[in-house]
């Protein structure tokens, strides 16, 4: 572990401030790790992988002896280092071939952990097709109940969600959707029942009997369909994985207590309507707070004005038309382009 060292200089300090926990976090980064042996096939599949993953992605080009199911030490020491929350380990021996794993990371800690085996592949560069923009956030798409019942699935699914999720936004630009990312599972065997929790508890220990898992890439299509909906047309962008699932580290339950705990909601959410509402009481587009206050009748009879001789008793003037006066002069009134005479009286 890193020592903790106390800042020197306002850059230093501003670089451990970025690195504090925040309401909203930072985009993940994820960091690309080879083993000692990784073959051709896994460090083509992490490349497509860090491609989706980009701009929020590191790269080690040189191979570490590191086991993270025996030791995680190292993956604790490059987390700190390079303030990184995930992990991609590629691994390949006789026993376990063209082997991956997914770490996951909090408070530069490891919380769990997730194997995979590469059964087949296919890079972008077989899909001659438009590929999405770097830095995009994807749509994820996952097709099966088993990632809502099933322990080992209901994992990889938070798991992928954390690797592929960008930044947090509030709302996004129909145009801004690029590409979805879809997650499929193969056949159900007929031993593993998606309703039954005794069932799915008792097949999660043997992974030769979970179906495959089939990541595939799509770009998005807008195109007119005559209405204010337009029709959406899918085009197959690539990569396309089909993995199995291996070994797996489920996260300590006080960690991942720890981990869920959400900080208490801000003034202007809970204006928003997002907890205890306040009345009369909103925010604005801009995030101004604004509030409304109700105040009873006034009577301006007796309000308050600025005491000047024009505005005493007596000495108040009007213009009115000298047509309407009876037995006025005309020597005493003045003429418009109109012809309409007006001359100033004192009010009675």
């Amino acid at each position: 572990m890193l020592r903790t060292v106390k800042p020197k200089t306002a850059r230093s300090k501003r670089a451990l401030q970025a690195r504090e926990p925040k309401e909203v976090e930072d985009p993940r980064t994820a960091i690309f790790v080879k083993g000692t042996h990784a073959g051709e096939k896994v460090n083509a599949v992490m490349k497509e992988l860090m491609a989706l993953k980009r701009p929020n992605a590191i790269s080690f080009s040189k191979k570490n002896a590191v086991r993270p199911f025996e030791d995680a030490s190292s993956l604790e020491f490059w987390s700190q280092k390079n303030d990184a929350s995930m992990f991609v380990v590629g691994q390949s021996t006789k026993k376990r071939p063209h082997g991956m794993t997914f770490v996951r990371m909090y408070d530069y800690r490891v919380l769990d952990m997730c194997e995979v085996g590469v059964d087949d592949w296919k890079s972008m560069a077989a899909f001659k097709t438009p590929k999405a923009t770097p830095g995009h956030k994807p749509l994820l798409h996952f097709a099966s109940e088993l990632f809502d019942s099933h322990p080992r699935f209901v994992q990889l699914k938070s798991m992928l969600m954390d690797f592929f999720n960008g930044e947090v936004i509030d709302g996004i630009h129909l145009a801004g959707i690029e590409h979805v990312i879809s997650i499929s599972l193969g056949p159900t065997p007929p031993t593993l029942n998606a309703t039954s929790t005794l069932q799915a508890s008792t097949s999660a220990e043997d992974p030769t009997s979970l179906p495959k898992v089939h990541i595939r890439s799509y770009t998005i299509r807008l195109l007119k369909s005559g209405t204010r909906i337009p029709r959406v047309e899918l085009t197959p962008m690539g990569p396309s994985l089909d993995l199995t699932l291996r070994r797996h580290t489920d996260a300590d339950p006080e960690m991942w207590k720890q981990a869920m705990r959400r900080p208490k909601l801000r003034k202007q959410e809970v204006e928003q309507g997002l907890g205890k509402k306040r009345k009369n009481k909103e925010v604005d587009e801009m995030g101004d707070l604004r509030g409304r206050i109700h105040v009873g009748k006034q009577d301006l009879g007796r309000l308050q004005t600025r005491k000047m001789k024009g505005l005493k008793k007596g000495r108040d003037s009007m213009f009115v038309d000298d047509d309407d006066d009876e037995g006025l002069g005309e020597s005493g009134g003045d003429s418009d382009d109109d012809g309409q005479r007006w001359k100033r009286v004192r009010a009675e």
